[in-house]
């Protein structure tokens, strides 16, 4: 007998409903939930996984100072005490929080208020400004107010769907497949993709334009003026419900020639595009990280929206610009005023009415009358001593943030620091004075709210491990704590999302687009119950259209949308010396900084350890082989090693690397401690996709690759990157000298006992060596060490730790670093979600599966989340090429 619990999904903003069952024994199962409205029970291959995520190794279990345990009462009161004394001795800007898109909303609201009514300062900012500040910088500008205006099902309404910067197939691949399915069932439904890279998502393009780096603005400034000069303009919706199209027409104008240089496309691909949406009215405008994370973000988001308002594309079923949030709950600390430019409840704290209506439905004793420090600078004023006490949420700045070796030099020399979280070793969470072991997904209670404005419940199954608390609960003590009292009487998270519902219909009348006023008087009864429902939903009246603006109503004083004029001139980057742009990003199986991907095997056998996307023709240049060592380094003096993946997808110029190794599991991954604190100046976010960088091939002396039972401890190497296995740990290396006792350094690295013996070889002439230990029948590691990278089996080698290994043929097989003839090897693994690797889909293929829908019928691969369909698909054209030769 189980008992089933209806949750939400804790990866990106799609916010797919996930059903959990526990089992007697205590086992978790995940299905995705048929009747959410978000993904009608599909899951991607991280959401089918979580179950995988819920182990208590590494967890924070019980509050620290300096490393030692201590009390609740203990902690909380240290926190509290100096977060006042700093407050009286050098004002409340001397203090800060920097919080989460992980967060649920009642643990936002609860932070938000604490800081701006009751400290009063607005030093509140969240690592949703690395991912959607820009977005909402654009809707404000735009609309007045952060409105998404669509839902996810215009994505299958409509006949034209445009991904601008966004790697749907990856990052939001529930999505992609409701977007895919829709184009199979509809053939005539057409799908542009503008990336640099050609990525997964491409794969059901009918056009990708590989853009040059921020080229953005003027493809849509150059959409804007042809749309004018082929009489496609709404007139009359531009004169009854928008202002400022003379000025943002006279910005876009441009030659065919510049718009050429300005995007690094062909006149023949611009055109098509110019036709296609000129001729769609049913078009959808999705744009993502590629878009928002930019030096000029704010102005890409708004020359997307004047082509729709423009057109009065905007509102209607199958139309609109469509912003895809990157958190599960990115959209929910929005709408508390998670921002430190923002108010709850989508009111603005530049505006005294709004904070003066704020102040008095609080009931505190201050308010902040400007807008706190953005991120970046929040950390600049850690750095420079401006900020002397600061509390950090559910994130991993050190390895997610800019710049993020100067935060590391900034937290270490801050004060004080306080840390919540669910893991005791973060590269941040080592940093921390005070640490607060926090609830996480499954022991967590709340809600959040995904990209199309749904709400959804996040409900518990588990119960907290140890002392563990939920962040709200750990802000209203402090607050309490603090000298408030009755403000943080909080005994339960549908308290807060009452008052939170309160607060959105105080005084609205239909002034502010977020109210769900119909919530205010929420019982416990019923917040346990709530079902996913999108906002608005006014009190006292039925449940309207969910799309906005279609009317024509905005959120500007007179009720008109803005256009933005926005400028095509591209961000100078590049030098001599940094003449390669990176691009940041996520890989399809992981999820920020790995904190809870990172603990399932099946998760990191598709990719890992991280690695460069390198054009082969720029490789050939740098003398760069495939799986070589690439180092990359950038002009604040840090620099990244990982392995090169040479690919035609990417474009030439670029390299492409993902942003989730830390100092936990890489030696040097740490991929954004390459990129400057250069920010878009509207919304202050981080140009993480657009950064100048050296690179050359890393001349290792040595490679390796082991496997071990036990977590590997002491990594004396140049380059190690560790990735769980099921049933142990995998290992890649790189070193700076070749002469090592290879034996005496493997004992130490994987804790292998003395009195274990070791089987093997080294062959001083090739520089090869091979060394596996066992105790008994059971295989406990294996080291492989060589001139060049090392050609081994990994995911069969990381197979043979599950198994018994008496039969001397088999330890010889272990040292070959591959089975015999007579034993399967699955290769590199492509479908995370059935573990189907690359040589069991070649094997399919050469039988006569000529089809990705034959191989899933075959194998299972690709029948699941997908997202694996398009690797699929190119290892089936790859197999028939050969073929044909």
């Amino acid at each position: 007998m189980s008992t089933e619990t209806k949750t939400t999904c804790p990866y990106c903003g799609v916010g797919c409903g996930v059903i959990a069952s526990v089992d007697e024994a205590g086992k978790v199962s995940i299905k995705g939930d048929p009747d959410h409205p978000a993904n009608f029970g599909r899951l991607c291959s991280k959401g089918s996984a979580l179950a995988e995520t819920l182990d208590l190794d590494g967890r924070a279990l019980h509050p620290e100072i300096m490393g030692e345990r201590t009390s609740w009462n203990t902690a909380l009161d240290m926190v509290a005490q100096t977060f006042r004394q700093t407050i009286a001795e050098h004002g409340p800007d001397s203090v800060a929080f920097y919080v989460s898109g992980q967060l649920l909303t009642e643990d936002y609201y609860v932070a938000n208020k604490l800081m701006k009514g009751f400290i009063g300062s607005a030093n509140i900012d969240t690592n949703s400004r690395l991912c959607m500040a820009s977005s909402v910088a654009g809707h404000r500008r735009a609309f007045g107010a952060d409105t998404v205006p669509g839902t996810y099902e215009d994505l299958e309404l409509a006949d034209l769907v445009v991904l601008v910067g966004s790697n749907m197939g990856w990052c939001h691949p529930v999505l992609y497949q409701r977007l895919a399915a829709a184009k199979a069932a509809r053939p005539g439904l057409k799908v542009v993709v503008i990336d640099p890279r050609r990525t997964a998502t491409s794969d059901i393009a009918d056009l990708h334009l590989s853009v040059r780096p921020d080229g953005d603005v003027a493809l849509f400034n150059g959409l804007l003026a042809h749309l004018v000069q082929h009489n496609a303009i709404d007139q009359s919706y531009i004169a009854a419900h928008t202002h400022g199209f003379a000025e943002a027409f006279a910005e876009a104008d441009m030659s065919m020639a510049d718009l050429i240089e300005a995007t690094g496309l062909p006149a023949m691909q611009i055109r098509q595009f110019f036709h296609l949406f000129q001729m769609t009215e049913k078009s959808v405008t999705c744009y993502s990280q590629g878009v928002n994370q930019s030096s000029v973000g704010s102005d890409k988001v708004n020359a997307i929206i004047n082509c729709h308002l423009a057109t009065g594309r905007i509102g209607r079923p199958g139309i609109g610009p469509f912003s895809l949030t990157g958190q599960p709950n990115a959209m929910g600390g929005r709408e508390v005023g998670g921002l430190a430019n923002m108010l709850a409840a989508h009111m603005a704290i530049e505006n005294p009415g709004h904070r003066e209506r704020v102040q008095r439905f609080w009931q505190s004793p201050v308010i902040s009358d400007k807008a706190g420090l953005k991120a970046v600078d929040m950390f600049e004023a850690v750095a420079d001593g401006r900020i002397k006490a600061l509390w950090i949420m559910s994130t991993n700045p050190v390895v997610s943030m800019p710049d993020a070796d100067r935060v590391k030099a900034a937290l270490e020399a801050c004060p004080f620091v306080v840390v919540s979280d669910i893991l005791k070793y973060t590269d941040t969470a080592r940093l921390a004075d005070v640490l607060l072991p926090a609830t996480g997904w499954g022991e967590k209670s709340g809600t959040v709210t995904n990209s199309e404005r749904r709400i959804s419940r996040q409900r518990p199954f588990l119960a907290a491990p140890g002392e563990a608390r939920p962040d709200w609960w750990q802000l209203a003590e402090v607050g309490r704590r603090m000298g408030n009292d009755t403000a943080f009487a909080y005994a339960t998270p549908g308290e807060i999302f009452a008052e939170h519902a309160a607060l959105s219909a105080f005084e609205n009348d239909g002034e502010r687009d977020f109210d769900i006023g119909a919530y205010a008087a929420i019982d416990e009864d019923d917040y346990d119950s709530l079902r996913p429902f999108q906002w608005p939903q006014q009190f006292g009246k039925p449940l309207g259209e969910t799309r906005f603006f279609a009317n024509g109503h905005f959120y500007h004083a007179d009720r008109r949308a803005r256009f933005v004029a926005t400028s095509a001139t591209l961000p100078a980057r590049t030098s001599l010396d940094f003449p390669l742009i990176l691009n940041t990003g996520r890989v399809r199986d992981h999820w920020h900084t790995m904190t809870r991907t990172g603990k399932s095997a099946r998760l990191s056998a598709h990719i890992a350890e991280p690695f460069a996307e390198i054009h082969p023709l720029d490789a050939a240049q740098y003398r760069i082989a495939d799986a070589d060592l690439v180092e990359l380094s950038a002009e604040n003096g840090a620099r990244v090693i990982v392995r090169a993946l040479l690919t035609e997808r990417q474009s030439r110029g670029s390299v492409f690397v993902p942003m989730h190794w830390t100092g936990e599991t890489s030696s040097l991954g740490r991929v954004d401690a390459l990129v400057p604190s250069i920010t878009d100046p509207v919304s202050g976010q981080p140009a993480l996709k657009h950064v100048p960088v050296a690179m050359k091939r890393y001349a290792a002396k040595a490679y390796g690759f082991a496997v071990s039972v036990e977590k590997p401890q002491h990594l004396d190497a140049a380059y190690w990157v560790t990735a769980k296995a099921d049933g142990g740990w995998r290992i890649e290396l790189g070193f700076e000298h070749d002469t090592v006792d290879w034996e005496a350094w493997a004992r130490k690295a994987f804790a292998i006992p003395a009195d274990v013996g070791v089987t093997g070889y080294a062959d001083a002439r090739s520089g090869d060596t091979r060394l596996a230990f066992f105790a008994g029948q059971r295989f406990l590691a294996a080291l492989f060490v060589a001139a060049s990278p090392v050609a081994v089996s990994r995911n069969w080698l990381v197979g043979q730790l599950r198994e018994q290994q008496a039969e001397t043929a088999k330890r010889y097989e272990v040292i070959a670093g591959r089975p015999s003839a007579d034993r399967p090897d699955p290769g590199a693994i492509v479908c995370s979600c059935f573990s189907v690797g690359v040589n069991q889909i070649t094997g399919a293929v050469r039988q006569g599966c000529s089809t990705v829908e034959a191989v899933g019928a075959t194998l299972s691969a690709g029948t699941n989340c997908g997202s694996c369909r398009s690797e699929i698909r190119r290892i089936i054209d790859a197999c028939h090429v050969l073929a044909a030769e």
